[in-house]
């Protein structure tokens, strides 16, 4: 192993639960199982496809795929609206089952996260053990599966969860992460989008072992900060720690017309309809933010945002719908159709940046 690596090694576990919205309803309901399910939007509508099920990908379908599309591929596939509520019920569920071994849990997601076991509450020690425990429990007392992955860190351990779905358990071991990170394409490195791969693809870097010829001034050279990030990772570094307490750093919300439309009056009720939905959220949270920032798709796809900072933070659907319509109008959109309309709200501390909006699409765009 390189040099580079920490000389004290973490215990760290990924679990990723398999096609999790789609095999919660087949466990729900009978009827789906074994058959191609798609949870999403209707075949009809502009929705996308949030999970597809096992027996739905063997044809192609894929999350965030058009429901359209997802429907060409397989006309015999049953289409249902997702159940966040109970989704989210399975979601605790996990936390408690995750909150037996360790609390240092960072949630990614409803149906994933990574947990520290460096030092364990039981005592096990061994985190190949934690995980088949972990795993065990799910399938016992949820009736689902879940995959996992082991290893020192968060970047290998994520990648391990994804190597045997489904119902997998991954150990990549100090002795093995830099044979196993030079073989991995650079699709698959943390941060790599679609892209740096094809700017990294067009440099012939196609996997680790090309990364690791380039020297760290190189990368920062080509891919800024991010380069000193893919220097130490392909080395098998990874220093980020689980963080069990994540700050909020933006909270919105955004849906997709039926039909493209540059009418006011349309884009109005829209806004005022997600800026209700923003402030239910802030409340939830018991949140206020600085700045305000509306999100346009347009027809064609382009997107822009436009954002206004205030003094004192606001939480109210009011204001937030109010400053949204002044934004919508600064933008000059004209006669150009518009797709998608969101809203975020941010700045919730005095030292936190001005963020992207993070995207709902999935959850409202049904």
């Amino acid at each position: 192993m390189s040099d580079l690596i920490p000389p004290v090694l973490r215990k760290i576990i990924h679990i990723d639960m398999d096609a999790f919205y789609a095999s919660v309803e087949q466990r729900d309901f009978p009827e789906y199982r074994g058959k191609p399910l798609v949870v999403g939007g209707k075949p009809d509508s502009r929705g996308v496809v949030s999970t597809a099920s096992y027996e739905a990908r063997q044809y192609g379908i894929r999350s965030a795929m058009s429901s359209s599309k997802a429907y060409q591929l397989c006309p015999t596939a049953i289409f249902v609206y997702p159940r966040f509520d109970a989704y989210t019920a399975v979601s605790k569920a996990l936390r408690e089952i995750f909150s037996r071994y360790t609390d240092i849990i960072e949630p990614l997601s409803l149906d994933e996260a990574y947990l520290d076991v460096t030092e364990d509450k039981l005592g096990i020690g061994s985190a190949i053990d934690i995980a088949q425990s972990i795993k065990d429990a799910i399938k016992n007392e949820l009736n689902l599966t879940a995959s996992a992955g082991v290893s020192i860190n968060k970047f290998v351990a994520k990648v391990a969860s994804d190597m045997n779905k489904p119902d997998g358990l991954t150990f990549i071991g100090p002795s093995k992460i830099e044979a196993f990170m030079e073989k991995l394409p650079v699709e698959k490195f943390f941060g790599v989008g679609k892209v740096t791969s094809a700017k990294m693809k067009a440099m012939q870097i196609n996997t680790g072992a090309d990364l690791k010829k380039l020297t760290e001034a190189q990368l920062v050279a080509q891919f800024g900060k991010s380069g000193r990030f893919y220097y130490k990772i392909v080395r098998g570094i990874d220093e980020r720690p689980v963080q069990s307490h994540r700050e909020t750093k933006s909270v919105g919300a955004e849906d997709t017309f039926p039909e493209d439309t540059n009418e006011d009056s349309v884009m109005h009720d829209l806004l005022k309809q997600i800026s209700e939905t923003v402030a239910k959220r802030l409340e939830k949270y018991q949140l206020s933010g600085k700045t305000v920032t509306l999100k346009i798709k347009f027809a064609d796809f382009k997107l822009i945002t436009r954002s206004r900072s205030f003094a004192a933070p606001i939480n109210k659907a009011e204001i937030i719908y109010t400053e949204a319509i002044k934004l919508l109008e600064e933008a000059a959109i004209g006669l150009t159709q518009v797709r998608l309309l969101g809203i975020t709200l941010s700045r919730f501390y005095d030292d936190v940046e001005i963020e992207k909006p993070e995207s709902n699409q999935l959850e409202f765009e049904f």
